[in-house]
């Protein structure tokens, strides 16, 4: 009896957490544009919110999938030979490094925002693609560290030394043996790194200043002003620039549970 409760009300909560997005996806096939007289349910569903949706922020959303795409990429090549070094050697300053690593994720984003804002703009590098991967970056460099060096902690040096042996060289062992072994902790980062910069609005909104770089979270804050009367358009944005991120974690889960707590047993 009591598993059939806690059944139910793991139901009941979840349907309750998920309604919101029912609803946006039900507002946003609503042919009047207006939430206040939709239905419960979309019996007569429209897609010209999905088509204004995409006439108006399709490049917003690929702008979104460049800048988010390159942030994995850096991302990752920083982080992962950073956490191999703080994972296999053994150095006194490497406990500073990590506690320098902890405190950089407590600074509040908006002081990061403000002191790349001015350097940006000594460098001539607001409203690009490569300043809003540098910048989002910064927020998930430190979390892939962390990520992949508590993998990469339990890897045996004796894999890279008989690679060692045969002729590799560091940076060959570490391609070849490190990467391999730590895929599903690099999945797990490459993940939440893509999600970090597929959801940031702050870096955007104070780094871009022209809609030729505009990422899809600033489209959207800036759609809701020109777009009050046709909310089935508003919603439709939302749905699709929901999609990626559903899609991803739908496709990678398994490897981000074995990724996640790959360094947690011994």
């Amino acid at each position: 009896m009591h598993q059939g409760l806690f059944t139910g009300l793991g139901i009941l909560f979840l349907a309750i957490m998920l309604f919101p997005v029912y609803w946006m996806i039900n507002a946003s096939l609503q042919p009047s544009g207006n939430t206040l007289t939709a239905d419960l349910l979309p019996l007569n569903p429209s897609f010209a919110g999905y088509e204004t949706a995409i006439s108006q922020q399709g490049k917003n959303l690929l702008t979104s999938l460049i800048v988010s795409a390159g942030t994995v990429l850096f991302s990752l090549a920083i982080a992962a030979p950073a956490a191999y070094a703080l994972a296999q050697f053994r150095f006194k300053w490497i406990n500073i490094a990590l506690l320098a690593i902890l405190v950089s994720q407590m600074i509040p984003g908006i002081v990061i925002a403000n002191a790349l804002y001015t350097a940006y703009n000594d460098l001539k590098m607001l409203n690009t693609i490569p300043g809003l991967i540098l910048a989002d970056s910064t927020h998930a460099i430190p979390f892939a560290i962390l990520i992949l060096r508590a993998f990469m902690i339990g890897i045996p040096p004796s894999l890279v030394e008989a690679a060692r042996v045969d002729g590799a060289g560091l940076v060959r062992a570490f391609v070849s043996i490190v990467l391999p072994i730590s895929r599903n902790s690099l999945i797990t980062a490459g993940l939440f790194s893509f999600l970090f910069s597929w959801s940031d609005f702050l870096f955007a909104l104070t780094l871009t200043t022209k809609p030729d770089v505009r990422p899809v979270t600033l489209g959207i804050y800036q759609y809701l002003g020109s777009e009050v009367s046709n909310w089935s358009a508003v919603m439709a944005t939302a749905v699709l620039s929901s999609l990626p991120a559903i899609v991803l974690l739908l496709i990678a889960q398994k490897y981000i549970a074995a990724g996640a707590t790959g360094g947690a047993v011994k």
